[in-house]
């Protein structure tokens, strides 16, 4: 959530970062909100001390009996206080909710533009991109020959969009977040936490997943009380801290964790319906990172590094491409969109999306550093993914097939899985 008097001090700038996400702030009427809650406020305090003003002599002992007109001017006042503190919750209640709905601006090195298309390609890594094999095929049919996805039992128990392994793909689903962990635990130096699934609506608040997305979330009341499915442990890990104050020599935490994720998938209707691409369940693996504001993008870069060892790793083709302001997450200042090369879909396809949100989140999370002369600011936090299970496993099935119908599997996942190759019918060799 933004400082209101940070976008009234920033004035025209803030306006044009933010039209380049292609959200129109009316700053006069923000400052005209600021204002209202200034003002309602003010008129809380003026009457309070009117009213305590008026109580001291009963205070005091006095043994007058009020009149009638005192006990009546009294009561009116008391009225007047009531009223004035709902309309300053009202004035600062429409006020947070205005911010709340306000994006995070973009630093201005990212590129202008509303979509995919106007990401700029930054590098490329793993083997040399070359045309379709003579058999490549999509995920999808690569796993059912194989017998390792049941897609018709999926529908059977859920609908569309939900996924079922069996099998050597079951096994190498695990092995992958396995080795995942591992790597960013014992090498990059993560911290691995488990963390629940279900989060109230403060912790959804915290990230930026509410007010504004709540259409995309799965929700649940139980005994009147209201929680929500993750969409990403992003949420639950960045709020492992909200409201705390952090010793700026623990800095920077580096938190990791492998969950479900939830996703209704609002506004999807008719993509990715094959495979595991786009779907309502997914497992994923993720990294969070909180730090001092100015160390913010050297962390961006050392998280995009880390990323890209896990597809170097995997012998994975990809591409890392710096998001256009406007086709940014919310709560992001700055994106870097890692893609697979699907070669049964001829695409590069994103499998991580590597965002800084300066201090951002941390303003809706209260989650704060000390300074080195005492104060307390908010800190940056950062978050990726490194690597959705289903969406690798897609690349790995793509790419690592072969003529007579077996996938081959890279040599760093032997150890979790027992094996190097899947050939037709779940056999594994």
């Amino acid at each position: 959530m933004h400082d209101p008097s940070e976008l009234v001090a920033a004035g025209p700038g803030a306006v044009r970062r933010l039209a380049r996400r292609g959200y129109p702030l009316d700053i006069d009427a923000l400052v005209a909100a600021r204002r209202r809650r200034a003002a309602a406020q003010e008129q809380v305090n003026r009457l309070r001390a009117q009213a305590k003003a008026a109580a001291r002599p009963a205070r005091s002992g006095s043994a007058r009996v009020p009149t009638d007109a005192e006990r009546e001017a009294a009561r009116a006042l008391r009225e007047r206080v009531q009223a004035a503190e709902a309309d300053a919750r009202a004035a600062a209640e429409h006020l947070t909710d205005w911010l709340l709905e306000i994006p995070n601006l973009p630093l201005d090195a990212v590129p202008d533009g509303r979509s995919e298309k106007e990401a700029v390609e930054v590098r490329r890594g793993g083997p040399e991109v070359t045309a379709d094999p003579d058999g490549a095929r999509h995920h999808a049919d690569i796993g059912k020959n194989l017998g390792i996805f049941d897609s018709e039992r999926s529908v059977r128990l859920s609908g569309s969009r939900f996924h079922v392994s069996r099998g050597a793909g079951a096994r190498l689903e695990r092995a992958l977040a396995s080795f995942l962990l591992d790597l960013h635990t014992e090498v990059h130096g993560y911290t691995e936490h488990a963390v629940p699934f279900l989060v109230n609506r403060d912790t959804m608040t915290g990230t930026g997943q509410l007010p504004k997305f709540e259409d995309d979330l799965f929700a649940t009341t139980v005994s009147d009380r209201e929680l929500f499915l993750i969409p990403t442990a992003e949420v639950p890990l960045t709020n492992l801290v909200a409201g705390e104050v952090l010793d700026p020599g623990d800095l920077p935490l580096a938190f990791t964790a492998h969950t479900p994720c939830f996703r209704s998938e609002a506004g999807s209707y008719g993509r990715d319906t094959r495979g595991v691409l786009r779907l309502h369940q997914f497992e994923k693996v993720e990294l969070v990172r909180i730090c001092r504001p100015e160390s913010a993008q050297e962390q961006l870069e050392l998280m995009v590094r880390q990323v890209e060892e896990c597809l170097r790793r995997l012998e994975l083709s990809y591409r890392v491409m710096l998001l256009p302001a406007g086709d940014m997450g919310f709560s992001a200042r700055m994106t870097y969109d890692l893609e697979v090369w699907l070669p049964g879909s001829g695409a590069f396809r994103e499998v991580s999306s590597v965002s800084d949100c300066g201090t951002f989140q941390a303003r809706r999370a209260g989650i704060h550093y000390r300074t080195a002369d005492g104060h307390k600011a908010p800190a940056a936090t950062l978050n990726g993914s490194a690597l959705p299970i289903g969406r690798t496993v897609a690349a790995l099935l793509e790419q690592g097939l072969r003529a007579d119908g077996s996938v081959v599997l890279p040599e760093a996942l032997v150890p979790y899985t027992g094996f190097r190759r899947i050939l037709p019918g779940g056999r594994t060799g």
